[in-house]
This record gives C-alpha cells, structure tokens and sequence, in this order.
C-alpha cells in the first residue's frame, strides 16, 4: 500500500458501544470514562481506529440513536471535557476517533420537534420534518395517517400529533425523520460536522446513509411493505438512496477535505451493490459498508459470493469494508454455530433463534466459536478495512435468553413479539472472572444495564490475557502480523478444492517482492465435517485453530502461509 494512501484504507477499526463497554462511576451504564480507562486493552489490541456508538443525550428509545443533541454528550455518559479527554487519550496511543452520526431523523425531545410540536400546520418549525396531512377516515377528517406505509420496528411509519397532522419515522415514533429539502437541516448537519471534527474527532460514521432524501408526496398511494423494502437499482425508490442524495455527501466531502488529513466517513448504506460505489467515491463520503460477507452463512459459496461482491469496490476506486459483526445482529459466534435453515438466511434464522430465547435449535458453542476465529483470519487477510466490535476478541456469543422484562430494543416492543430485538449482542462486557459485574464497573456499583449470564466469567478479558490459546490472544497477534504483512490492495484467487476458500495477497516486502500472503479457509459441511486440506507451499505463520496431525487444515479453520 502506498504511503499516500489514506489511513482508513486498510485500518481496523473498533465499535465501542459505550454504554456496554466499561462503568467508570459505577451506576450501570458505561461511560466515555470507561472508554479512556481501556485505551490501554484497546492499544494492546492492536487496532487503528475506534469507532464510537452514539453517546449524544438520548432517551434511549432505540439505543442511543434517539438524538436529543447532535453536539453535546449525555450526562449519564460523561461530558464534552470527557470526550476530549478520551480522544486525547486515544490519539496518545496511536488510534484514530470515528464517531457516529445520525442524519436521518433526531429524537423527539429534540428542540427542534418540541418546536415543531408547539407550532402551527405549515410552520418553519415543522417543515425540519416530515409532516403531512392524515386522510379521512371512519373516525373523522385526517384520522388516518397519510400512507399505510410501515415503519422498520413495526407498526405505522406515521403518528399522529393532534391536529389532524401526522409525522414520518422510518424507525421507532421516538425518532422523527428530518426534511432534508430544508437548507436549515442541511446546514445544521454541516455544524455539527465541524463541532466534532474540530475536536479532533479523524471520521465519520453515518447512520442510515441511505436515508434523508425522499420523495413523499408523489408515493403516498404506493404501498411498501415496510420502508425498507427490496434495493432499488436505479435511485428510484421514494425512500432510499435516491440519486439526488449526493448532492449532500459531496458537500460534506468538500467539507471534509478542508481538514489535513482530511476527515474520513464510512457510510451505512443498505443499497443495491451496484449502487454502493456511489456512497464510497472519493468524492463522496469515501467508504461504505458491504454487508455482503456479513449477511452469507458458513457456506463456503456464500462466503465467496460475499467477498466478490466487496471486492468490486476496487473497481471504482473506492476501498472495501469487512466486518462479521455489529451491534444490530446475532453475534457470529452464535450464528456460525447454529444448524443452517433451509427456509431462512443465516441472519434471518438467527433473529428467529433469539425470539425463541435460544432454545431451539440447539446451538454448538465450540462449532461456533471455531468459525468465529477462522472468519477474523478471513476478513482480516481481505484488503480493505476491518471493523471489529465489541466482544467479539472475547470470542462472546449472544446472550439469547433475556427475560422480557430487561429488554430494552425498540424491535422487542414494537414487532409484537415477532422479533426479540438487538439487546443479546449489547450485553456490558466481561473484563474479569468475579466481581459483582465481572469487572464492568466498580465492584459493588449498580447492576449493569443489561444483566451479564454467568458463563462470562469465563470468558473474562482477564482470563484470556493468560492463555496463550484464547480468543483474544488469536486477535492481538493476528491484528500485529496483519500490520507487518499488508501490502498492496489486491486479491488472487488461487485454486482450491471445493469447500475451500484459498486466496493470495503480495505483502508489504517491498517494491518488486514476490512474496505473497495466502489466506486458506476450510470452511467444511454445515456439520462442521468434512475433509482437512492441504496448505500451499510456505511459512505458515497463523492458523485459528490446530492443525490435524498431518499438518492438514481441518474443517471451520482459517490459516496464513507466506511464500516466497
């Protein structure tokens, strides 16, 4: 890789969930305090950048992404002071700040829709938003909302404010949609770009990017069976990812490159993949999510198809993105352990497993876990970035078996029981064995926010630290090996038989090296059998798990060969 090229080309990147991560005063709910006690943890780790959920004042309707404030911190999560503090932090040792921005829609404490609420049809305050008249029903004038379009947790994407009004949310009713049409809004977002990026903060990650563009009232007669139905290849859609959203991103680029080194922004984008480049152009934000490989099971095709996929990236000029987990799904150590289900996708089968409380089908933790680890070797190996969340250099599953009456996930309430929600893979990490919340916070503080299952004792930060074999070692010397090999961004496949993903890199030798770096995935039968395979010629420097005793790779194991 060229010296000139940006950081956040091939970095890794951690997501921190805040109010998961480490309590610093002991009241439950993690902290920016919490954060800057871990720089430490995350330095060791090894990663490049750390990536932060939303910690702006919230209600918590939906996990911080409730914004009541896109420029300030809740004060049950620290204060500005704490942020600086926790940046500079960071910044000492060596690791970028990506902080999440929330575009699409504020909460509904937000002064701009208290405004809104306390103003007239047709104001200034409520043109922020998206207000429409309701439609005549049976129980009177504007009784019914104005669409029967649906909103992504359930229910109406429409609620009603009284006067014969009704207000668009995507997601929960919590968090109003923003009218992106107004010069107000767009200007607003250009501030509090600058407030963070002022503060230090290297780059963005942008929730919903999809979003904020829309084209209501020519689509309130179409009916979408919720408002995020199938990707559009051809800006079209009334909702998502219309062509004219980019006349936003470029103006933020151009903001952006006013800073040296200019700010980095990686777009949530749930769009058709021949759409995405538009999101990751340099002229854009510059980078985009591919959920491709996320979204496949352990299948070897699948798997395939996910990283082809990302890899056409590359053929506009734009980098790839990697990452096998986030705070929105099933952990992949529960997920690659779960028998496949031939009427579902792996993502989708989880969610149902989750419902159920975990109970059925029955999950094979060790299958699961020996997956897990072979795809950090997978999508570290890839060129592009790599985003790591939280817990999984623990090697953590979900913990499925919440009790309803701790749930907190918007999803949970308003899917009528359709879904379970979000709240297994934000469960507040295990840093040691014992204490009343294995090390989350000070011992004797106020119960975490969401209750820790015993089993995490022992898979405590502190446990791992101690063992050669575990998870979190498998990361910390992967993450240094990866930094010593990563070359150019390029990708040979090389043959293999079936079952078998085997792909080959140059490494950073220098120029006019030979030497490449391979990447061999056995991913094996969904039983997590199957035949070992033979390794290229080489050094072999990295295996997830051990070889079988010809020095083959097993089945759901991941190795790194050089060779000359």
């Amino acid at each position: 890789m060229s010296q000139a090229a940006p950081w956040w080309r091939q970095a890794v990147v951690y997501q921190v969930y805040p109010r998961s991560f480490a309590d610093a005063d002991g009241d439950g709910l993690g902290d920016l305090r919490g954060v800057t006690s871990r720089v430490p943890y995350l330095s060791e780790l090894g990663v490049d950048a750390v990536w932060l959920s939303p910690f702006y004042p919230s209600a918590l309707s939906d996990g911080g992404y409730d914004v009541d404030d896109h420029r300030d911190v809740d004060p049950k999560l620290g204060t500005l002071a704490d942020f600086d503090e926790m940046a500079q932090a960071l910044h000492a040792a060596g690791i970028r700040v990506v902080v999440d921005i929330v575009p699409n829609h504020t909460s509904d404490r937000h002064p701009w829709f208290r405004e809104a609420l306390a103003s007239p049809r047709g104001s200034a305050a409520r043109g922020r938003y998206v207000f429409r008249d309701g439609r005549d029903g049976p129980a009177g004038p504007m009784s019914e909302p104005p669409s029967r379009w649906k909103s992504l947790f359930g229910g109406s994407a429409w609620e009603p404010v009284g006067d014969g009004q009704w207000y668009l949310h995507a997601f929960a009713k919590e968090q109003p949609d923003l009218e992106w049409s107004n010069r107000e809004v767009r200007e607003d977002f250009l501030a509090t770009l600058r407030f963070w990026a002022d503060r230090g903060v290297d780059g963005f990650r942008v929730d919903v990017a999809h979003g904020l563009v829309r084209d209501v009232d020519n689509n309130l007669d179409v009916d979408f069976p919720t408002t995020h139905t199938a990707l559009f290849d051809d800006g079209s859609h009334p909702l998502w990812d219309r062509d004219e959203l980019m006349d936003v991103y470029r103006e933020w680029r151009q903001l952006f490159d006013t800073y040296d080194p200019p700010r980095a922004a990686v777009a949530e984008a749930s769009v058709h993949p021949s759409r995405r480049w538009r999101y990751s152009d340099p002229s854009s934000l510059g980078q985009a999510f591919t959920f491709d490989l996320f979204e496949a099971g352990w299948d070897a095709a699948q798997l395939r198809r996910g990283v082809e996929l990302g890899l056409e990236q590359l053929d506009v000029g734009a980098s790839c993105t990697w990452t096998l987990a986030n705070h929105d799904c099933v952990r992949a150590a529960s997920r690659y352990g779960l028998p496949p289900d031939p009427e579902l996708s792996s993502h989708v089968a989880a969610k149902a497993w989750v419902t159920r409380d975990g109970a059925e089908p029955v999950l094979d933790r060790a299958l699961g876990l020996r997956r897990a680890r072979a795809g950090l070797l997978l999508e570290l190996a890839l060129p592009g970035s790599t985003y790591l969340y939280q817990g999984e250099e623990l090697g953590l599953h979900e913990v499925a078996d919440l009790p309803a009456e701790v749930l907190q996930d918007p999803i949970a309430f308003r899917s009528e029981g359709a879904e379970k929600g979000r709240d297994g893979c934000r469960v507040p990490l295990p840093w040691t064995p014992d204490g009343s919340s294995f090390g989350f916070g000070p011992d004797g503080g106020l119960d975490p926010h969401l209750p820790q299952p015993a089993w995490f004792a022992g898979a405590a930060a502190s446990v791992q630290e101690a063992d050669p074999g575990s998870t979190l070692h498998l990361h910390r010397v992967a993450l240094e090996l990866r930094r010593e090999l990563l070359g150019p961004e390029e990708l040979r496949w090389e043959p293999s038989a079936g079952g078998v993903l085997h792909w080959s890199r140059p490494t950073a030798a220098g120029p006019g090296a030979r030497e490449r770096w391979h990447c061999v995935v056995n991913v094996g039968t969904d039983d997590g059998s199957g035949a070992a395979a033979p390794l290229p010629a080489g050094e072999l420097v990295l295996t997830s798990g051990p070889l079988d005793d010809d020095g083959q790779l097993p089945p759901s194991t991941a190795a790194w060969v050089v060779s000359g």
